[in-house]
């Protein structure tokens, strides 16, 4: 990459586990957010997640000051905010503020305040801290990240290299949505101008990728969703190609405060400083060679999450834990998973590491839905597992391993017309799909998920069948459900399923 290169690593120094609850809070310059997560491990459950708009950051570059107002607010949503870790227990708590705080001349009497309603210190964050924090969460989602972080505020654009599972240098503009309005008095010609002259004083960006980071932004990918008719509402992930961002920003930006809230899917608190955060966007892609834009909904909250984790958990792939943890809270028999994927091995000699890792994604996933009621076991622990607030996956990757599930409890149905993702699995993968659904199928009729029942079976395959060896005192349970659905299994691999007695 050129210009943001320099890769160092991104170990916290205050790494370490803590088994109850972590609130975490952000004071921005347009919003202040609290995140209490389970605990700190690798894909720590969210106990509670909310916001509130306050923009403490309004009008600072004319008068230099905090607005009094989106003072009042952030203090009451801090208090709040106090009550709701404690009733949670939190053992740990953070918070940090950001370029508003930073910036202002109030801001260390506005700090003072905020420590007395939240009831802790607050972490006041340099530019750059806060740049490679939120590059921290990027990869804390995306571990295999290749390209610029770039976390846009209400008050800054942050901006950090990231490859290799590493942070490199880091970059702090003042040209945030909420300082853009102020200092261009609406005007979107003049907000052009403002970001342009910034983003000269930074090296030419080279990058296959924008991570995108920031609700501005999440909320133009909301209408990007909405206007090709996207079939699944994830936003972790979500890729607009760059023809097509630069055309949506370019309309965004023009749009008066009256027409954005016209748009279903962009909240009214939003509505003020969408065309300004397309402003930004659109710059940064006209005068870079970025490809795509993700969407990363993982940023400072989570960067500081992962900056505690000790080094062997942060390591940990972050698709693979929550499987396996949800694996272990709803299947029947969770020791059942890694039976079934070591026992049914021979069926996938030669696979490549990624279809492995998803292989072993929707064994774990197998047995979710089972509490479902039958007619909606099918498609509800599909939608399960396709919306599930894991990270790690690309859309494909997640469609593809729902779709795995679906087949799991459906058999060879055809998929319903009405959960399409023929945009997001292509041939190959709905055959990829079918195949793992109907291996899990086969193996729950022989084994009902009892613990170490496969071991009395063996399974191989040669170039013309599938065949599942059973000792002659167990010739019981090959009957005619095992036998069909080994059938159904061999067909979609092009082999004939046979049964050895003996």
């Amino acid at each position: 990459m050129s210009g943001l290169s320099e890769l160092r690593g991104a170990a916290s120094p205050r790494a370490g586990k803590v088994r109850g609850p972590v609130a975490i809070v952000d004071i921005g310059s347009n919003s202040v957010r609290l995140v209490v997560y389970e605990s700190t491990s690798r894909a720590a459950a969210t106990l509670q997640n909310e916001k509130s708009i306050c923009a403490i950051g309004r009008d600072m570059v004319t008068t230099g000051r905090l607005h009094s107002d989106g003072c009042a607010l952030a203090l009451e949503a801090l208090a709040r905010f106090r009550l709701i870790a404690d009733g949670l227990k939190a053992d740990l708590r953070e918070a940090v503020a950001t370029a508003a705080a930073r910036d202002a001349v109030n801001g260390a009497e506005f700090i003072r305040r905020a420590e007395a309603a939240w009831g802790g210190p607050i972490r006041i964050l340099a530019g750059e801290d806060e740049a490679r924090i939120a590059a921290e969460g990027v990869l804390a989602g995306i571990p295999d990240a290749d390209g610029i972080a770039a976390d846009l505020g209400g008050g800054s654009l942050d901006m950090v290299s990231v490859k290799g599972g590493r942070t490199g240098v880091a970059f702090t503009l003042p040209i945030g949505p909420l300082r853009l309005m102020d200092q261009s008095k609406g005007d979107p010609d003049k907000a052009r101008d403002i970001v342009d002259k910034g983003l000269k004083n930074l090296p030419k960006l080279s990058a296959p990728a924008l991570y995108a980071v920031g609700g501005v932004w999440r909320s133009l990918a909301r209408v990007d969703m909405e206007e090709h008719h996207y079939p699944l509402h994830v936003l972790q992930q979500y890729t607009i190609p760059r023809s097509r961002a630069l055309r949506l920003c370019r309309v965004l930006a023009g749009l008066s405060r009256d027409s954005v809230r016209k748009i279903k899917v962009v909240s009214k608190r939003r509505a003020e400083s969408l065309p300004y955060g397309a402003v930004v966007l659109e710059r940064l892609l006209e005068q870079s060679d970025i490809k795509d834009v993700v969407i990363s909904a993982f940023g400072l909250r989570e960067g500081i999450l992962f900056g505690r984790l000790p080094p062997d958990e942060r390591i940990k792939d972050p698709l693979l834990e929550f499987a396996r943890a949800a694996n272990a809270r709803l299947a029947r028999v969770p020791s059942h998973a890694d039976e079934m994927l070591a026992w049914t091995g021979p069926l996938f000699d030669g696979e490549g590491a990624d279809a492995a890792r998803l292989r072993q994604a929707s064994a774990y996933f197998s047995d979710i839905g089972w509490r479902r009621h039958p007619d909606d076991r099918a498609t509800g622990a599909f939608g399960q597992v396709l919306t599930a607030p894991f990270a790690g996956a690309s859309h494909r990757e997640r469609a593809l391993v729902a779709a795995s599930v679906f087949y799991r409890h459906s058999g060879d149905e055809d998929f319903p017309q009405g959960l399409a993702l023929d945009t997001l699995l292509d041939e190959d993968d709905e055959r990829r799909a079918l195949i793992l659904g109907l291996t899990w199928r086969f193996v729950f009729s022989l084994s009902a998920s009892a613990a170490g029942e496969l071991a009395h079976y063996r399974l191989r395959q040669t170039p013309s069948k599938v065949i599942l060896e059973v000792p002659a005192h167990r010739e019981a349970v090959a009957g005619e459900p095992v036998q069909k659905r080994l059938g159904v299994l061999a067909d979609a691999l092009g082999k004939k399923g046979e049964i050895l007695i003996g």
